[in-house]
């Protein structure tokens, strides 16, 4: 008889630390060439009736197409409606790349299309896309935090079990800081977060909000500093270009069944001086809801979970805005922890003001947090799953390995007001960082 074979883990022995990508110097891992890659596609205003799709290819492409159909159960689907894209050019550590871009319109609400780009005398796979249905019909969508560092190594993981828990969502939120940057390897970067993502950018919509990293300092360290948006970030969605003024390429809004959700630029408020203009735009959009829920995602947090930082320019205007309006969910990222709580009105239920974060970097909660705050983590990497049915909104943060660690519910009263009831049940307990340090030696950090 052969004893069981049981997994003992090895004695903790000096590490040294993960590389930012896998890609070893002097590798060309994610040139553009003839093949169409990067392919994501993103709602547009109205997000039942079309999307916009972005990808890249090398330089010998120029105005490529994508083809749209009703996808069938044959593989003759009939002839497909072309939409001829326009195209960019980016110059990076990895060559020139043409970005491209087509938004598709007239499409119906509720309907799973077949679809594929053009690239240099080849194509695509043909995906297949559900439009969003009418309002009134449930709505599954996820949520996530920082992916940032070590995509390909350690965020894959993440949106695989969020694809496998909610295997039926048909929007994916980010809430910034997709990518770290600023190391020479930008493009990289943006390879690995495409290769984390597998099929999820092409089987659902995305919709992003840019974090600090998707930034990086011009005329760093002169008295010309200033925060500039990257190159890749306006060639790699293809955004509703809605925003507000002065950030119109990083804040926008749409409309999904029964919710409206809005899309904020931390990073142009708080460094960009556009805070009174997002506000003032956010308040117009939220006025003319015609939704039932309201969601906002934004990079930098109103009540920041981490220690010394305070995003005071967005709690003087957005925060009013958001309490006026009584917005039901905002979606944050930036702090590297988890954390949820309410607003500044006591027993008021909404907002809900989430913190969360996908990727490998780790922060350390504040003593301000823990008290403010429940549940809260460190050391963990999380998805969220949101449903929305009617008058219900159910959320869920779950581990990378699925278990539940948040859970509530928002009920939509007859007079428009919310309760808030929270589902403690299968809770996993709190999690806190047990390492005095990371591989690097910061005792900041948990994880890096």
């Amino acid at each position: 008889m052969v004893a069981a074979a049981t997994f003992a883990p090895p004695q903790e022995a000096p590490r040294p630390p993960e590389p930012n990508t896998r890609v070893p110097a002097g590798v060309a891992r994610h040139a553009p060439s003839v093949f169409p890659d990067r392919i994501v596609a993103s709602p547009v205003q109205d997000a039942a009736t079309g999307f916009a799709v972005a990808w890249r290819t090398d330089a010998s492409v120029a105005a490529p197409v994508l083809e749209i159909v009703l996808a069938g159960d044959s593989p003759d689907m009939g002839v497909p409606r072309q939409v001829r894209a326009a195209t960019t050019a980016l110059r990076t550590e990895n060559g020139i790349g043409h970005h491209h871009r087509a938004e598709v319109d007239g499409l119906q609400a509720d309907t799973l299309y077949a679809w594929r780009v053009q690239g240099g005398g080849t194509w695509s796979p043909w995906h297949h896309t559900r439009t969003p249905a009418s309002p009134g019909t449930p709505l599954t969508l996820l949520y996530f935090g920082d992916t940032q560092n070590k995509n390909t190594s350690l965020t894959t993981r993440v949106v695989r079990e969020a694809m496998r828990h909610a295997p039926d969502a048909r929007l994916a939120l980010f809430a910034g800081d997709l990518v770290s940057g600023g190391d020479g390897e930008d493009d990289n970067e943006w390879g690995e977060w495409f290769e984390a993502g597998e099929s999820l950018p092409t089987s659902m919509l995305v919709a992003p909000a840019a974090g600090n990293h998707e930034y990086f300092e011009e005329f760093e360290d002169t008295p010309q500093e200033r925060r500039v948006l990257g190159a890749h970030w306006p060639r790699t969605f293809a955004l509703p270009g809605n925003g507000a003024e002065g950030a119109a390429a990083t804040t926008y809004w749409f409309d999904a069944q029964d919710v409206r959700v809005v899309v904020l630029d931390g990073t142009s408020a708080l460094d960009l001086g556009t805070a009174r203009a997002q506000a003032a735009w956010l308040d117009r959009v939220l006025a003319g809801n015609t939704r039932r829920w309201s969601i906002v995602v934004v990079h930098q947090p109103m009540f920041s979970p981490r220690q010394d930082r305070d995003n005071e320019l967005l709690r003087r205007h957005v925060l009013p805005v958001l309490e006026r309006r009584r917005v039901d969910l905002v979606l944050q990222g930036h702090d590297h922890v988890y954390g949820r709580r309410g607003g500044r009105v006591p027993g008021q239920p909404t907002p809900q003001f989430v913190v969360s974060v996908a990727g490998a970097k780790q922060y350390r909660l504040s003593p301000q947090a823990r008290l403010t705050m429940a549940p809260v983590a460190e050391d963990t990497q999380l998805f969220q799953v949101l449903r929305v049915d009617g008058d219900r909104l159910r959320y869920e943060a779950r581990t990378a390995t699925g278990r539940l660690y948040d859970a509530f519910e928002l009920e939509r009263a007859p007079d428009g007001g919310r309760r808030l009831r929270e589902l403690e049940e299968e809770r996993i307990p709190q999690r806190d960082c047990e390492r005095a340090a990371t591989l690097k030696g910061r005792a900041d950090r948990c994880w890096e």
